[in-house]
């Protein structure tokens, strides 16, 4: 039971600016998954990630917008409320950002026939929908991340918020190595896939202990375990961004060139060039995230 006095439902979680927003969410995301499913339609695994994108995303907003109103959360002991609202609007902001592109991409067009013109227009109001929902999850981050002089969750802050972006990165590469990428042909880019499935699985560690409360009882200094890690994880994709491109670009042992004779989708050297772009993104994130995390230090203790 609750004792504390109080209404029972939290009316201000709805009425904030986050909550405005969060109600903006749920609009274009039902919104947006109802139109391809009525009409827009889609097809391939990258139809099917997008509608499981504006799905999840719509639901979880619905949760966490149903836990504050209710004040749920306060009955969730082993989570973290701050931390995790945190890191799920970053992940929901690169995850519809990402649907946002491939939507249109694969299945909008300008142009229709007298037979399809209906399905032209619903296409494109999904794209639409589709962007302004990002804007709405990028809004949300923009509202809840770190301010200077004010209390606040890790992942709120640009640490925080550079693991979820660098284990979304992560995922993008590991996406492009099961597509025809070809990285068994040499023990040097076996190397390159361990590093990135070494970081991305401390990353998602550092994410988890902060998102279940549990960082703070760590027998060792969580920030300093933090910032070790990411040394040694500048380190490793370092590395893997250095032999990647030689090994897959060189002449020596691949092609500088596309080959002309390759399928889009299905080319192993456009996989590999993903790789080699995705991992050069994770590099500077990491990167970014030290000196954030020095800079703060630093600040904190001049």
């Amino acid at each position: 039971m609750d004792n504390s006095g109080g209404a029972y439902l939290n009316v201000d979680a709805l009425w904030s600016k986050v909550g405005l927003v969060r109600l903006l969410q749920m609009i274009f995301g039902c919104t947006t998954f109802s139109l391809v499913l009525h009409q827009a339609g889609f097809s391939a695994a990258y139809g099917t990630f997008c509608v499981f994108v504006w799905s999840f995303c719509f639901a979880l907003t619905i949760l966490i917008v149903t836990c504050e109103l209710t004040r749920l959360q306060s009955c969730l002991r082993n989570l973290s409320w701050g931390n995790f609202t945190a890191a799920y609007a970053m992940l929901a902001t690169l995850m519809t950002l990402t649907a946002a592109v491939i939507y249109p991409l694969y299945f909008a067009s300008l142009s229709c026939n007298s037979t399809d013109c209906s399905t032209r227009n619903f296409r494109l109001a999904v794209s639409v929908c589709a962007g302004l929902l990002f804007v709405a999850y990028a809004v949300e981050v923009f509202l809840t991340r770190a301010k200077p002089g004010q209390p606040c969750s890790y992942m709120a802050t640009a640490a925080g918020l550079l693991k979820v972006v660098q284990a979304f990165v992560a995922c993008v590469i590991f996406g492009a190595l099961a597509s025809e990428s070809q990285y068994k042909k040499f023990v040097a880019t076996q190397w390159c896939v361990a590093v990135y499935s070494f970081c991305f699985a401390v990353t998602v560690v550092v994410i988890i202990l902060n998102v279940t409360g549990r960082s703070v009882s760590m027998r060792c200094p969580f920030e300093r375990f933090v910032v070790i890690y990411t040394v040694l994880a500048i380190l490793m994709y370092m590395s893997a961004a250095v032999i990647w491109p030689i090994y897959f670009f060189d002449s020596k042992y691949g092609s500088p060139k596309r080959p002309t004779h390759c399928t889009w989708g299905r080319c192993p050297w456009d996989s590999q060039l993903a790789v080699t772009i995705f991992s050069h993104i994770n590099l500077i994130l990491y990167i970014a995230d030290l000196v954030y995390t020095q800079r703060l230090r630093f600040v904190a203790h001049r």
